[in-house]
């Protein structure tokens, strides 16, 4: 029988000749669309001034960069893996791939703010398609226990990296070139992977399957009218009646989206995942976490920047501390987790981002990133670690295994979707600050110290909120999530208490 018959054969798998002569480039192909994936989550911040006063974007609005490609990715992710598992993983991933990169290119030469929006909305478009089709080409191609541990070993370092990265390459890109090249840099890397997959990457195994068009059209519907009204009334008020309108629309299409789901046969949430206690806490910790972070970039880039007067470059190397912590972090986690169980080091996490997010909201017009930002950078850097493999772990040890793909799926959802909703929150209370602070400004300060003031109390107000937002998590953890209960992991794994 024929590869491509094999292939199309419900239930058979692909044969392996192609990856015996190259698993080391199979996994670098794999690993480079991650990366870059990553890499674009966080490489867009410190850009953000600099398309700001190219494009002409209202501060307020400048979320949009950010949220158009967190909606996108967040509302399709679970229908790409789908998409994958029905059409082949490879070549699903493939397409993924070359919707992003096609984005990036017309994002790297908009001409307008509206263009780079609808371009970062198609990238998330070929994020969602990428993303889940990667990992699950990862798990496919490297089965034993030593050889998966090794390739998801490098996985999960480089993607780490990624996020880490973005923040200083995005600072020198648009340092000494332009914000364009933020974007530009994404055609190397799909380029490579859109012209070597085919040759080093079997395809999968098709298996038959519905696509929930519906729950994926509802979910992300809902969520972008909810970030609309959210971005609404951070240009106004609370009363603003098109705000009002897209609240209305938000809750009607979510409401719609969870009948759709507890009622298709083949949802892309199954409503189950959330029926378990601890797994249901983790997923929702996940929002919190998200959002915190997310936030956390977006307005320190505009503390460093519109306060502290720092260029592109040194606001990038600014973040280095992070990047260190978040490193340090990763590599220490793996040795605590066995001994004091996934519960506690969420806990010990969400404390650390809690501290961190507060001691932010201390800033002032006249802080010092000595003083007042490096200390919370790597106490936050080391929190977030700690806290994302903690929830990582509890989500997918809860998880059947016939139930581990979408379990994973979600985790990854939770994510962006957080990231989207808690960023948009944000920026609605830091446009309310604003405005408080320059509606009654101190006394006795120039001009430019009253624009100082006033955007430091947007977003010392944003991290107010920001420290709700970890609060929360941090409660979840100590009375919803459950621990020390023993889990194996795989082959090659031991013991850990969750």
């Amino acid at each position: 029988m024929s590869q491509s018959a094999q292939s199309q054969d419900l239930g058979t798998e692909a044969p392996a000749h192609r990856l015996a002569r190259g698993p080391a480039l199979t996994l670098a192909l794999i690993v480079s669309c991650e990366f870059m994936l990553q890499l674009d989550t966080t490489i867009m911040n410190v850009a953000l001034p600099a398309i700001q006063y190219g494009l002409g974007f209202g501060r307020t609005d400048l979320s949009w960069v950010i949220n158009a490609f967190l909606l996108a990715f967040g509302g399709l992710l679970l229908l790409g893996g789908r998409a994958g598992d029905i059409l082949g993983h490879r070549r699903v991933f493939v397409v993924g791939t070359a919707v992003f990169t096609l984005a990036s290119a017309l994002g790297s030469v908009a001409p307008t703010a509206g263009t780079l929006v609808a371009a970062r909305a198609l990238q998330g478009v070929g994020a969602a398609l990428a993303a889940p089709t990667g990992i699950a080409l990862l798990t496919t191609h490297f089965r034993e226990g030593a050889e998966r541990n090794r390739a998801f070993a490098i996985y999960s370092t480089l993607v780490g990296s990624g996020l880490a990265l973005g923040l200083v390459l995005g600072g020198i890109l648009t340092s000494g070139l332009s914000w364009r090249w933020v974007l530009l840099i994404n055609l190397p890397f799909g380029a490579l992977v859109i012209l070597c997959a085919p040759r080093f990457i079997d395809e999968t195994a098709r298996r038959s399957g519905r696509f929930d068009i519906a729950g994926a059209l509802t979910s992300t519907a809902g969520m972008t009218a909810v970030v609309y009204g959210l971005i609404r009334v951070s240009e106004g008020r609370w009363g603003d009646p098109v705000a009002l309108v897209s609240f209305a629309l938000g809750a009607m299409l979510i409401a719609a989206f969870l009948v759709i789901e507890k009622n298709v046969d083949q949802p892309i949430v199954p409503l189950g995942l959330f029926t378990r206690r601890s797994r249901a806490g983790a997923y929702v910790n996940l929002l919190f976490i998200a959002a915190t972070l997310t936030g956390m970039w977006f307005f320190l880039v505009q503390f460093l920047q519109g306060v502290l007067g720092y260029g592109p470059l040194v606001t990038g190397l600014a973040f280095l501390p992070m990047a260190l912590s978040v490193f340090v972090s990763s590599q220490f986690v793996p040795r605590i987790l066995p001994r004091l169980g996934a519960k506690q080091v969420a806990i010990t996490g969400l404390a650390a981002v809690a501290i961190a997010t507060i001691w932010l909201t201390r800033l002032t017009a006249t802080s010092g990133y000595g003083t007042h930002v490096v200390g919370p950078l790597v106490l936050f850097g080391l929190g977030a670690g700690l806290a994302l493999v903690s929830h990582n772990l509890i989500v997918l040890s809860e998880a059947a295994p016939e139930e581990s793909g979408a379990a994973s799926g979600v985790l990854q959802a939770m994510l962006t979707v957080g990231g989207s909703l808690g960023l948009a929150l944000l920026v609605t209370v830091f446009g309310a600050a604003m405005r408080s602070a320059k509606a009654n400004p101190p006394g006795g300060l120039s001009e430019s110290e009253q624009a100082h003031h006033a955007l430091t109390a947007g977003v010392t107000g944003a991290f107010t909120v920001g420290s709700a937002f970890a609060l929360c998590g941090l409660l979840i953890a100590v009375f919803v999530l459950k621990g020390r209960r023993a889990v194996r992991e795989g082959k090659a794994g031991g013991w850990t208490r969750v």
